[in-house]
């Protein structure tokens, strides 16, 4: 058995239903179809856009430690049993995680609204530090908190996300509403002016000081 080194405090982690616990992984007796149903887990919450699928060859056997044979086995057995959804458009057969999100994006998929073919989702993508950032400072990922930090990005981009939670942190409002109430205050108000206020704020009261400071000196020769 190869040792494993333990998990590093700069990399990523990916949230798993809570439904997974309380019926699946008590359901699933086959290795292979757990490996398929935690690989696409995995997979499709490291992809941007509406489009969050895997077609048959995107589910690596060498990383599952399977054979291809069993990786199919594992794919039929979850879509069996409907923890997978399988949908094909003209030539393009892909699977959808069936959660909300993904039977939207099947439906849509199999009418060919979502036109994207499926060798074009295979690279899944970093997440960026915002996600580790609201872990670490706000709470524990949701799918509604992963959507909004999405959206906000999107929206705000990811430097001015990462410093609205720093201030929230600050105030001690630990709140996906405070954070978005930061976020739309700089974006009416200007962010720049009111940093701009602030630094002349700074530098007048360091000129105040220093004129107290020279006429405490006067006063003293």
């Amino acid at each position: 058995m190869k040792t494993f080194k333990g998990f590093t405090e700069s990399e990523s982690f990916t949230q798993l239903p809570d439904t997974f616990f309380h019926q699946l992984l008590n359901q699933i007796d086959d290795a292979a179809e757990l490996k398929v149903t935690l690989y696409i887990l995995w997979r499709v919450q490291h992809m941007d856009g509406p489009f969050r699928a895997l077609s048959e060859s995107d589910f690596d056997a060498k990383e599952l430690g399977l054979s291809v044979d069993e990786v199919r086995s594992g794919i039929e057995k979850a879509v069996e049993r409907g923890s997978l959804l399988w949908r094909q458009h003209e030539t393009d057969v892909v699977y959808f995680l069936n959660s909300p999100r993904g039977r939207a994006a099947a439906e849509a998929f199999a009418k060919g609204q979502l036109r994207e073919a499926a060798g074009t989702i295979a690279t899944p993508v970093e997440r960026p530090n915002i996600f580790r950032l609201y872990e670490e400072n706000i709470g524990p990922l949701t799918t509604v908190s992963a959507d909004w930090l999405e959206d906000a990005e999107r929206t705000y981009s990811e430097e001015w996300v990462a410093d609205a939670i720093e201030e929230a942190v600050k105030n001690n409002v630990r709140k996906i509403r405070y954070i978005e109430s930061i976020l739309k205050d700089w974006k009416e108000n200007g962010r720049a002016k009111k940093q701009d206020r602030h630094d002349d704020k700074k530098s007048g009261e360091q000129s105040l000081d220093r004129k107290i400071e020279q006429l405490r000196k006067r006063t003293q020769e």
